[in-house]
């Protein structure tokens, strides 16, 4: 498996981990010219929720996956999470930045750890 492959499946993972959880998914792969965002999801409570999957395949790396969302990677997320919520009419909604880490297992699952409110849109 390639990299954009293990990329797309730990994306389908985490989406799955969300719905199980009573979350509906708005948008995957989410794209504007000013950024990306993997997944955009609304919880039961109406919080619309901006993540960031990161998916590695070394469950003993030095550093953990969430490690790699830089300061600008976050800033380009931020904007592009504005330009949604202006775009659909949810400005006023409470909104959420969550990083996912997800490392596949030898068992074929997926081990899903999510970071909920990873960072916040004040983020500069």
């Amino acid at each position: 498996m390639d990299r954009a492959e293990t990329g797309r499946r730990g994306e389908q993972a985490a989406a799955r981990y969300y719905i199980r959880r009573g979350c509906a998914l708005l948008a995957h792969n989410y794209r504007i010219r000013e950024g990306e965002i993997d997944l955009i999801l609304q919880e039961p409570d109406g919080t619309v929720v901006f993540c960031e999957v990161k998916t590695r395949t070394d469950p003993h790396a030095v550093c953990r996956p969430a490690a790699s969302v830089t300061m600008a990677k976050r800033r380009r997320i931020i904007r592009t999470a504005q330009w949604y919520l202006q775009q659909t009419g949810r400005q006023e909604d409470y909104a959420r930045f969550d990083v996912a880490e997800v490392i596949p297992l030898d068992s074929g699952r997926w081990m899903v750890h999510i970071i909920k409110g990873a960072f916040d849109a004040s983020a500069r």
